[in-house]
């Protein structure tokens, strides 16, 4: 999720319903609606493929109680932000109090509703970083993973996550750690820059802002070769994943290094 032309009227966000089968009509509604948005083409061309990659990274358990243990969501009113097919916010559901997942995406929000629709206490709703469509002070905690909040660009979202947050809550945001891991290796070879010159871009950037930093080391770890290596073709240019694959012809895992930011309002 990132940024086209007029802001949205404040208000409670409402579905524009699932996309026809060329999507274009539904999207482009969407982008007016949601100008920061920013087509995600891993997921949004590949969801099931995506989905695979979700699973992978929920085994290990680690980033979900690094999540957890900076904003603790038991009995809260939590945000997904950015849910993309709904995949974490039936794990949010099993102990927060209620859970609203914004997507700009119709297609994919189609997916989290209909994933969500028997869920007692769980929304799915259009919307976007900066435009939530939810009432001031509202919610409690505010997740988003891998979306929007990247320098330079940012703050319009950040002041209207925390618009949104009541006093204490807090925005927490997953991003990739560009110097731990074999995954930060992928990164690093992607990148015309170099990933270590984006870490220190993403963590300026953050501290200026009066984030908390934490680390998490884990992985991600697949039942089978073939689903490793289409994850890997949906994340990396062709010629990156190729070669890393090649030179670990029989591995099913990666090793993988998250940052999580999080902002108290």
């Amino acid at each position: 999720m990132t940024v086209d032309d007029a802001a949205r009227p404040a208000g409670p966000a409402r579905p524009d319903g699932p996309a026809r089968p060329d999507g274009r009509p539904a999207a482009d509604q969407a982008r007016r609606a949601f100008p920061d948005w920013r087509f995600a083409p891993n997921i949004g061309n590949n969801p099931g493929t995506y989905e695979i990659e979700n699973r992978a990274l929920a085994r290990a358990g680690h980033v979900i109680d690094g999540m957890r243990r900076l904003a603790p969501w038991a009995g809260r009113t939590i945000v997904d932000l950015g849910c993309g097919t709904g995949f974490w916010l039936t794990t949010y559901a099993a102990e927060a109090g209620r859970v609203i997942g914004i997507e700009p995406d119709p297609a994919l929000r189609a997916k989290a509703a209909a994933r969500t629709g028997a869920l007692p206490g769980v929304q799915v709703a259009a919307g976007s970083a900066e435009h939530l469509g939810l009432p001031a002070a509202s919610v409690d905690v505010v997740h988003a993973r891998f979306a929007y909040f990247f320098p330079p660009s940012g703050d319009a979202g950040l002041t209207e996550v925390l618009r949104a947050l009541r006093p204490g809550g807090a925005l927490v945001v997953v991003d990739n750690d560009y110097r731990w891991g074999e995954f930060a290796t992928l990164l690093d070879a992607s990148s015309s820059e170099g990933a270590r010159k984006k870490a220190d871009a993403t963590d300026g950037w953050w501290r200026d802002r009066g984030a908390i930093r934490r680390e998490v080391h884990s992985e991600w770890a697949f039942d089978r070769r073939a689903d490793l290596e289409a994850v890997l073709r949906i994340e990396f240019p062709a010629q990156v994943a190729d070669s890393w694959l090649a030179r670990h012809p029989a591995t099913t895992s990666i090793s993988y290094g998250y940052v999580l930011f999080a902002v108290v309002a």
